[in-house]
C-alpha cells in the first residue's frame, strides 16, 4: 500500500486528492508543524533526509517533491487518466504547468508570505514582490477566462499541482482578486474526490 508522509498546512494536500481521483488504496503517516517555528518535525527525516513532505513511499520507491510524485503516479497507475496524450500540444501545455506551479509561481508567494512576517523592515521589497504576484496570478487568472481547467476539458495532474498555488493566492490576494482563479478553487473543492482527501488529511 501507497504510504503518503503528509504535513499539515502543505503541499502534501496534492497527493493525497490525486490518489483519491485515481481510487487507490493509501495509508497517511501524518506530521504537525511545530506551533512556534512553524516548521516540519525531525520525524519526517526517517522517510527522507531533506525531512520534507509530501513524500511517498510505494514498496521499495521513495519519493519526494510534489511534482515528481504526481508524475510518477499517473505514469504509474493512470492508465490513461489524468494525463493528455504524449506527444501532442496539450501534453506539452501539461509539463509546462506542472512544472511551472513550483518552477516559478510560488515563489513570489512565498516571498510575500515570509516578507510579511517581517513587518516595515521588509517593505523596500514589497512593489517589486507585488509586481510578480500580480504578473504570475493574472497569467494564471487568464489562463481560465474560457475553460475550466488549466489543460484541455478535463481534471489533469497540472490541476493538481496547481490548486496549492491558487489556493494559497486566494489567501493572500482575497477572494476577488483574481475571480477565475477563486472559481477554480471552488469548482475543485466540489470535486468528491478532493472532499474525501481533506476528509483523510486535513484541511
Amino acid at each position: 500500500m501507497i504510504e503518503v508522509h503528509h504535513l499539515n498546512e502543505s503541499r502534501s494536500r496534492r497527493i493525497t486528492w490525486l490518489l483519491e481521483e485515481l481510487g487507490l488504496e493509501y495509508k497517511i503517516v501524518k506530521y504537525q508543524r511545530d506551533p512556534k517555528t512553524r516548521l516540519a518535525p525531525p520525524a519526517l527525516l526517517k522517510i527522507h533526509p531533506l525531512g520534507k513532505a509530501p513524500v511517498i513511499r510505494d514498496g521499495d520507491e521513495v519519493i519526494f517533491e510534489s511534482g515528481a510524485i504526481v508524475e510518477y503516479l499517473i505514469r504509474r497507475y493512470g492508465n490513461g487518466r489524468l494525463a493528455p496524450t504524449p506527444d501532442t500540444s496539450d501534453y506539452n501545455r501539461y509539463i509546462e504547468f506542472l512544472h511551472y506551479a513550483e518552477g516559478s509561481a510560488m515563489l513570489p508567494l512565498l516571498l510575500k508570505f515570509y516578507t510579511s512576517c517581517l513587518g516595515e523592515v521588509a517593505a523596500p521589497l514589497w512593489p517589486r514582490i507585488d509586481g510578480e504576484m500580480q504578473n504570475h496570478l493574472g497569467f494564471l487568472n487568464d489562463q481560465l477566462a474560457s475553460r475550466d481547467f488549466f489543460v484541455g476539458n478535463e481534471l489533469t495532474g497540472a490541476d493538481i499541482q496547481l490548486i496549492f498555488v491558487t489556493q494559497f493566492a486566494e489567501r493572500l490576494a482575497g477572494e476577488k482578486a483574481f475571480l477565475h482563479l477563486t472559481a477554480f478553487n471552488r469548482r475543485m473543492a466540489a470535486r468528491p474526490a478532493y472532499r474525501r482527501a481533506m476528509e483523510k488529511g486535513g484541511e
